[in-house]
Formats: C-alpha cells, structure tokens, sequence
C-alpha cells in the first residue's frame, strides 16, 4: 500500500503528491501546578474537571513530487487554494477510519537542480481528539439493558425515541433517571466514557442512541 493522505476525502496521492513523512505525536495534556509554601508536592490542576484536558493537536505532514518548475506551481497552486488556512479534515491510510481535524498552513519549496517539489502541510491548533468517519448508532425496541461501548472520549449521545420512555442509568454511586416522550433528545448528564456504558430502558417503542467516538 501506498502512504496516503486524505484532506476532505480527497487523496493527494491522486493529485500527484507522493507521502515523505508525517509527525503526528499525542497531544501533551494541559498542566497547572501551585506551588504552596511548606508543601513537599506541588498541587496540580490536570484533573480538575475529573478527567484530563489536552492541549491542541499538532502535526505535520510532508509531500513530494518530480517534475518542472511550472507542473510544481500548479500543483502547489491546487493545494493552496483549497487547504491553505481552512479548517480541514485529515485520514492517513494507515487509520482510514479515523480523521484529524485543524487549520492546515502550506510551505512550498522546489529546487531546480533535482526537479523535486515538496510541501510541508502543518497545522498548530488540531483538535486534541481523533475522530471516528462514521457514526456510532445503537437501538433497542421495547424495553431492556443496552450497552453502549464508547471508545477513548467522553461523548454525549443523540437519543432519539419513537414512543414514550424511561431512561435510566448510573455514574458512578448516582442514579439518574429521565421520562421523555418522542422525539431527539440530548442529556447533559449521560456522558458516556470508555468502555461500555449501561442504560435501562422501559418502553415499546424504539430508542436510539447516535454518537461520534474519539480517541487521542
């Protein structure tokens, strides 16, 4: 297989670009320590919301080709005008089922002697999470225990019920329960996390459960 890039699902490979390298580290998380007078450990903020907050992602990816000067500025030309400074969507061909999403900046360069092109795409403000290209859809008809497997990232999900409902389910010690006639719904309170996730349902019509997962 050929390393490939997707940007907006359109693959650079097909626009005659050839895949050097890429830098996709993980992302560092967001660090915030005090440091009280008399204490042997500073206090440390990296989980103040219960869980871990990271920084932008950053990456780079860097590209060539061969050929003339003039074929090297149509081609940059193409790519600039349609990634420069825009918010795009990133698939590498070895994870196609997961995209990056940042501000993608372009630096150019050619040199004449060896008739070679490259370009480095970078970007400085991704988001920390990786995303999953296709939706994540659960249903049950009637009543019963769903489990709803989530991968690395906290997400809230879409329900959507075609009949009266009950909702229940825990976080940690607390029970929460909700009682919804039909229609879409967004519940602030059922944060799914890794793993599976466990709802109860009492009904006869069908409740969906619709989200994106994420991972670093």
């Amino acid at each position: 297989m050929i390393p490939d890039v997707k940007i907006n699902s359109i693959s650079l490979f097909s626009l005659g670009w050839l895949r050097e390298s890429i830098d996709f580290p993980t992302p560092q998380s967001q660090t915030n320590t005090v440091v009280v007078p008399g204490r042997n450990a500073p206090i440390r903020f990296a989980e103040a919301l219960g869980r871990v907050s990271y920084q932008p992602r950053s990456f780079s990816i860097t590209l060539s080709m061969l050929g003339s000067r003039e074929r090297f500025n149509q081609m940059r030309d193409e790519l600039g005008n349609q990634y420069a400074g825009k918010l795009c969507e990133v698939v590498l061909s070895e994870e196609p089922d997961l995209y990056a999403v940042g501000t993608l900046e372009l630096e150019p360069g050619y040199d004449p002697l060896t008739g070679k092109g490259q370009m480095v795409l970078s970007c400085s403000d991704g988001d920390a999470y990786r995303y999953h290209i296709e939706d994540t859809e659960v249903s049950m008809t009637g009543g019963g225990t769903l489990i709803l497997v989530n991968d690395y990232m906290p997400v809230i999900p879409t329900v959507l019920t075609t009949a009266e409902t009950a909702l229940s389910w825990n976080i940690g010690e607390d029970v929460f329960k909700k009682s919804v006639s039909a229609g879409t719904w967004t519940f602030p309170e059922l944060e799914l996390q890794a793993g599976q996730n466990t709802v109860r349902i009492t009904g006869t019509g069908t409740t969906t459960f619709r989200y994106r997962e994420g991972r670093l």
